[in-house]
């Protein structure tokens, strides 16, 4: 039975915020602006407290997989009751698809405009180095991976990955609306947050997985409409059903289009870095075209969407990967839809059933909708807006994955 609500996270909090006491002297709170109340030193890390992270144990044969990540979105100013931007702990809570007996992070200052001060880091309580220190600097619009840190990690259960800032000025890089509770933490308290701050990746290093299967979408990829903290997103669902087989990571990116700059980097543009960069990327699933069809500006040439899908199914190939892709769900109902918006969506769909844009479909379209109105969501999988779905149609589309479409290896073809 999948382990969604997490029952150990308020532990693996508990023991975090003790080992980040007990492992660091950390010296007076953290600084607020505007308050009154004066800045305070942080004192250095203390090196006893840094584990030694060897990459793997002795002879092993295992890889390293993606077991969850994320797509950075935006840059904002971060601020909580007056508080400093950076000047705090976060602490990320991500769940995982597969386990391993190693992990390791990547952190990313895309967004930042100064350099990024990560000066502690753990995986669940374990401390985390980069290049063999406990601090990190990461230069604006950049990104680092850690050294592996020697932790077990559970499948299919919430990993609390802690980082605390002392000096970086931001904005802070987040991916956010994560249908998942983590928490940021200064002087004046903890609080709660549906954003995931600088943490883009984690990577297990596993003997028995073949491999990761990278989903990316708009938002209802992302889970728009699930339930918080229940892990529903149908990407969720599929990592469930392959039972440790594959890692999945979830590129969604509410409101994301293909072809145009919107909520987050265009896919098109982003598909090196969310998609084919993904540690022990096999097979590839994209689920993207409606905010194109639907947003403004709209994108009024099916054509045009088709020829940016093949246009990175080609990419993967050129990568050796295998592409599966997704129609386009109905949405009659929702404040944009028009007649001949829809009629854009439904050719486009034309265009991904008749084959040569992926190596396999998975027809969203037919399954999520009234089959007495084919232009609106079925009711039951409705969440209540006409574009997104509830938890039980984030199950259903889950559940239409046929794996063993996903687990083939490589292309179909390498000339579409």
């Amino acid at each position: 039975m999948p382990r969604r609500q997490g029952y150990a996270l308020h532990i693996a909090l508990v023991a975090g915020t003790a080992a980040l006491a007990a492992g660091v002297a950390f010296a007076g709170s953290l600084f607020f602006s505007g308050s009154g109340t004066p800045s305070q030193q942080i004192a250095a890390p203390d090196p006893r407290s840094v584990a030694r992270t060897p990459a793997a144990p002795a002879h092993s044969t295992g890889l390293w997989l993606g077991t969850w990540a994320t797509a950075p979105t935006t840059g904002v100013t971060d601020t909580y009751n007056g508080s400093a931007p950076t000047r705090r702990t976060i602490r990320n809570v991500v769940h995982t698809s597969i386990g391993g007996d190693a992990a390791r992070i990547t952190l990313s200052n895309l967004f930042g405009t100064h350099p990024l001060v990560v000066d502690h880091a753990t995986v669940n309580t374990r401390p985390v180095t980069f290049r063999g220190a406990a601090a990190v600097t990461v230069a604006a619009g950049g990104q680092i991976v850690s050294d592996p840190v020697l932790v077990p990690v559970v499948a299919d259960a919430d990993l609390v990955v802690t980082l605390r800032t002392p000096t970086a000025e931001g904005p802070v890089t987040i991916h956010p609306g994560t249908h998942q509770t983590s928490y940021v933490e200064d002087g004046r308290g903890t609080w709660r947050t549906t954003d995931w701050r600088y943490l883009t990746a984690v990577d297990v290093h596993n003997e028995t997985a073949a491999g990761t299967i990278a989903v990316i979408g708009d938002s209802l990829t992302a889970g728009t409409g699930s339930t918080l903290d229940t892990n529903s997103r149908w990407p969720d669902v599929l990592a469930d059903r392959l039972r440790g087989r594959y890692g999945v990571v979830n590129a969604g990116i509410a409101g994301n289009r293909i072809l145009r700059d919107g909520r987050g980097v265009r896919a098109s543009a982003r598909f090196d870095r969310d998609v084919l960069d993904v540690a022990g990327v096999k097979t590839v699933v994209i689920a993207l075209g409606i905010n194109d069809v639907q947003q403004f500006p709209q994108e009024t040439d099916p054509q045009r969407i088709a020829d940016a899908l093949r246009s990175m199914t080609q990419r993967a190939h050129a990568r050796g990967l295998r592409v599966v892709g997704a129609t386009l769900m109905p949405y009659e109902g929702f404040r944009t839809w028009t007649p001949a918006r829809n009629a854009v969506r439904e050719q486009v769909n034309e265009l991904i059933r008749a084959g040569g844009i992926f190596d396999s479909v998975i027809d969203f379209d037919t399954a999520a909708r009234d089959p007495y109105h084919p232009t609106r969501l079925l009711p039951a999988y409705d969440c209540g807006d006409h574009l997104h779905l509830n938890d039980t149609g984030y199950r259903r589309l889950g559940s239409l994955v046929d794996l063993p479409a996903l687990e083939q290896g490589g292309p179909v073809s390498d000339e579409l």
